[in-house]
């Protein structure tokens, strides 16, 4: 079993910055893709950022080259820069990271943090 554990959240002005980590844990051979999606009130969850193990990038529009998502392969780690943040930025925003594991393949996801941006 694989555990995620996100922190960073919080209240931020716009145009502040926060920055998301989500670690791994847990019964982990190999992790491949890592990720981060966010559900704001009403809305459906979508893909904010995601990477690969080689650390190829993909992004939502609204977000690029204001979000940058790297990695730690070493501490199992996924972040989510966020600068020039907007109040449409709020959402809860969770990770997602898919791997194998000892017996199985995983696809994971953290608990979620809430990101407030006020204007």
């Amino acid at each position: 079993q694989v555990q995620l554990v996100e922190s960073g959240g919080g209240l931020v002005q716009a145009g502040g910055s926060l920055r998301l980590s989500c670690a791994a844990s847990g019964s982990i051979f190999i992790i491949n893709d890592m990720g981060w999606y966010r559900q704001a009130p009403g809305k459906q969850r979508e893909l904010v950022a995601a990477i690969t193990r080689s650390g190829g990038t993909n992004y939502v529009d609204s977000v690029k080259g204001r979000f940058t998502i790297s990695r730690d392969n070493a501490k199992n780690t996924v972040y989510l820069q966020m600068n020039s943040l907007k109040p449409e930025d709020t959402a809860v925003y969770y990770c997602n990271v898919k791997g194998l594991g000892v017996l199985t393949a995983f696809d994971a996801w953290g608990q979620g943090t809430l990101v407030t941006v006020s204007s």
